[in-house]
């Protein structure tokens, strides 16, 4: 099965990070165990922000992901995929990966350890 987002391990690293869960573009639903491709957060009637599903825990799409990023590439090659960033005019790659949620998910941990996000 090819893997669509973070697993509840990656979203749980996410939240302790600091990354913002309103970035989230899917969530996990615990007590159903299954991925809901809808954002974490919704609005509710009087526009207020509510966690779309009791229990549930963010997920990232790589393409989530990548707006967290901002200024970055992902892309595929024989030995699989990578993402690169620039941050003071300096390339940011990852290792490779056997998904581009992986290689996404490297790539934002390692800028939020050098508190580049």
């Amino acid at each position: 099965m090819n893997k669509i987002c973070t697993d509840i391990e990656q979203s749980q690293k996410l939240i302790e990070l600091g990354i913002d869960i309103n970035t989230a573009d899917m969530y996990h639903a615990l007590d159903a165990n299954v991925i809901i491709p809808e954002p974490y957060i919704t609005k509710s009637e009087d526009e207020t922000l509510i966690p779309a599903y009791k229990g549930a825990i963010p997920a990232w799409s790589p393409t989530a992901l990548m707006v967290v990023l901002d200024r970055a590439a992902l892309f595929k090659t024989p030995k699989g995929w990578a993402c690169q960033t620039y941050i003071e005019y300096k390339a940011i790659t990852g290792n490779y990966h056997n998904n581009p949620v992986d290689a996404c998910f490297e790539v934002v941990c390692l800028l939020k350890k050098e508190k580049y996000i």
